[in-house]
């Protein structure tokens, strides 16, 4: 027995090995070719050894077999050692591949430049990257920022200053201190140093202004040498074309995010759903939508286009938000003056019929309501659903599945299979819609179902901003998933 658990101590060890090499070649890979991989839409860059090969034994639930971290790295060898232009590669797809076919093939190297031929010595997309300027540095600015920085080396898009309402020493160092910390997402895993005397803060080789205005028009940006920026409004405060117009009458910036609901004729985006219906040459500003929409959308979007939808009611189980009270005061909305940390607090939602705006084939057949909950962050979202057809849990489960192994959904939607998952388990989780297969319901007939979708309301609506903003950008790389 004593000799079995060497043997496993030894094999981890060796494991854990491979998995530092396979970071080494990672980071060449990233910061001298601007290549990045993931693994089945994971971050691999700045990921511990230990990290890696977790995600590498959880596909085993994705895919039905075990990946191995010698055969990634070899993988990952092959990449650098070709001619693969700037792109973002799925190691997981590939080391799928290599399983079922790499017996067809001379060596790595040989199936690489055949995979992956058209992406080799490719020209590049775009010149130069893209000025970004957030305004607004609340919990969504924030997340933006370190994502910003941490994803894409300054090789697309670049932050280059973060709009507040003020900017004196003592503001610029409590931002920054609440950029560093931050108590559900963890400490930025890198350098953030402020520099009240020029305004600036450091982070990760990014010297980030820190400008203060009022309103939109009272930056030139211009003068910092800030040029044809995408602007990310983070503030919530204009969300229609008349208001969100303003930024574009300030100097230096080109076109605008919305990380909220847009109004009126502002295009709503849920990355992945209706993201190519939009022209983002010609369109200056667009929404990203809201967290809980973004979560919706894929998964009813798969629904609808293979089974049909009736009717249904989608019922938002939410974190509480600093909207909300941390104890019983004033508010304006009703309930929601109540005491956040303390109460289930039942609020309107504007889901539901957001959600037709992006899948139009729906439009009426939706309610939705929400309700406040005293967690911090991540949420969910319950869709009960009429169904045009007779259906099962398995031919659901199936189309979901698929969907999150290839095609348009594939950075959205994560299948889950454990059977303990519980809400803080999908803290930081990149996967905007997170599929609870084990709590799916179906009637006897077949006809209604029961779907459970978690969110996290900040981490995962973050990345699909990046996805709309680099869209508006044309930064955005090939990608082999």
């Amino acid at each position: 027995m004593n000799g079995l658990y060497e043997k496993s101590l030894k094999e981890w060890a060796k494991q854990e090995m491979i998995a530092n090499e396979f970071i080494a070649v990672l980071s060449k890979l990233f910061f001298n070719k601007s290549i990045e991989l993931v693994l089945y839409r994971n971050q691999l860059v700045d990921r511990s050894a230990s990290k890696i090969l977790y995600m590498h034994s959880y596909a085993e639930n994705l895919v039905g077999a075990k990946l191995d971290i010698s055969t990634s790295l070899k993988l990952a060898k092959a990449i650098l050692h070709c001619n693969v232009s700037p792109s973002k590669l799925d190691i997981g797809k590939l080391d799928m591949e290599w399983m079922e076919e790499g017996m067809n093939y001379i060596d790595a190297e040989d199936f690489i430049e055949t995979k992956l031929k058209a992406y080799i010595d490719i020209p590049p997309s775009y010149d130069k990257p893209v000025d970004v300027v957030l305004y607004g540095f609340g919990r969504i600015g924030r997340l933006l920022a370190r994502e910003l920085i941490i994803q894409g080396n300054g090789k697309q898009l670049r932050v280059r200053a973060i709009v507040t309402r003020g900017n004196d020493a003592e503001q610029i160092e409590k931002r920054a201190s609440l950029f560093r910390h931050d108590s559900v997402h963890g400490q930025f895993r890198g350098i953030a140093i402020e520099s009240p005397d020029d305004k600036t803060i450091y982070i990760n080789g990014h010297k980030v202004l820190m400008l203060s205005a009022n309103v939109p028009e009272d930056i030139d940006y211009t003068e910092f040498g800030i040029n044809d920026a995408i602007l990310i409004d983070n503030t919530g405060i204009y969300r229609d074309r008349e208001g969100l117009s303003r930024h574009l009458n300030a100097k230096g910036i080109s076109k605008v995010v919305l990380t909220a609901p847009g109004k009126g004729d502002i295009p709503n985006i849920v990355y992945g759903v209706n993201h190519d219906t939009i022209n983002f040459e010609t369109e200056n500003i667009l929404s990203a939508a809201s967290c809980t929409t973004n979560a919706a959308a894929p998964v009813l979007s798969i629904i609808e286009k293979n089974i049909g939808i009736e009717k249904g009611h989608l019922e938002t189980v939410h974190s509480y938000t600093n909207d909300q009270n941390l104890l019983d005061n004033f508010h304006k909305k009703t309930r929601r003056g109540r005491s956040a940390p303390l109460n289930l607090v039942i609020t309107e939602t504007g889901a539901a019929k957001a959600v037709t705006k992006i899948i139009p084939s729906i439009e009426g057949k939706l309610t939705g309501n929400a309700i406040r909950v005293p967690t911090p962050n991540v949420s969910l979202v319950i869709m009960a659903l009429d169904l045009k057809r007779e259906t099962s849990i398995e031919e659901v489960h199936e189309l979901v599945r698929q969907t999150s192994l290839s095609g348009e959904l594939v950075a959205q939607i994560k299948f889950g299979t454990s059977v303990d998952a519980v809400s803080s388990d999908f803290t930081s989780e990149p996967y905007t819609s997170v599929f609870d297969s084990m709590a799916t319901k179906i009637s006897g007939d077949g006809k209604s179902i029961v779907v459970y979708v978690w969110y996290d309301n900040e981490f995962g609506y973050s990345l699909q901003v990046i996805r709309v903003a680099k869209s508006m950008a044309k930064v955005k790389r090939p990608t082999y998933y």
